[in-house]
């Protein structure tokens, strides 16, 4: 029986995923088509990696450039100015306000998210949503380590807790700590096609899926 339900938040919990691939082609609109493909590129195929580890990789694998201390935090601060707004008014996906307010008095809901904890705090207040969870672990906390510390403080074992996440990180952080995972595939995300876990389109159903452990 599951007794946790852990979430990521950016295309899990509310369709932000795609605001966050505009904010990343922004920042590097200056310099080229080619350079901007390959930043969306690894952007959509790496979902659940930090934006602080997404900018070191653009500059070492793709702009092959030193990337400063100063400029770094530079980045950081236009992505949040590019996203935060966005995120606080985007729709939440389909099924998970409801799930929220039937489920979140029965079950302890927590966040585990690549976004930056203060952030996440701030876009989770201005949606009234911070009642809803027992706990937020935000970056630099890792999403493995974060759910380490869930099973250690509730002393629940892996079979009694569930992940739902719409990224392959997502997916290796519950495997890593033997938590059950529940894909979260929008039409346009294939990358769970080859991974053998249990697949929603929404979470509209989520409450009868966690059922069946």
């Amino acid at each position: 029986m599951i007794k946790v339900v852990v979430f990521d938040f950016d295309g899990v919990l509310v369709e932000s995923f795609d605001i966050k691939t505009v904010a990343f082609a922004r920042l590097f609109e200056a310099e080229g088509e080619s350079v901007v493909n390959s930043v969306v590129e690894y952007h959509r195929a790496n979902g659940g990696v930090s934006r602080f580890d997404k900018f070191r990789y653009y500059y070492r694998e793709i702009l092959k450039r030193e990337l400063t201390e100063a400029y770094f935090k530079e980045l950081c601060s236009r992505f949040s100015e590019l996203v935060l707004e966005e995120v606080v008014k985007c729709p939440f996906v389909p099924g998970a306000i409801e799930f929220l307010n039937g489920f979140s008095h029965i079950l302890p809901n927590y966040i585990t998210s690549a976004t930056p904890e203060t952030e996440l705090m701030e876009i989770l207040m201005r949606r009234d949503m911070t009642g809803f969870f027992r706990k937020v672990f935000g970056a630099p906390t890792s999403k493995a380590d974060a759910i380490a510390t869930i099973l250690e403080e509730t002393g629940f074992s892996g079979h009694e807790v569930v992940y739902v996440g719409d990224a392959l990180a997502d997916y290796e952080a519950a495997e890593s700590n033997g938590v059950h995972f529940i894909a979260r595939c929008a039409p346009e995300n294939n990358m769970f096609d080859a991974v053998d876990c249990l697949k929603l389109a929404d979470l509209t159903h989520l409450h009868v899926m966690l059922s069946t452990f």
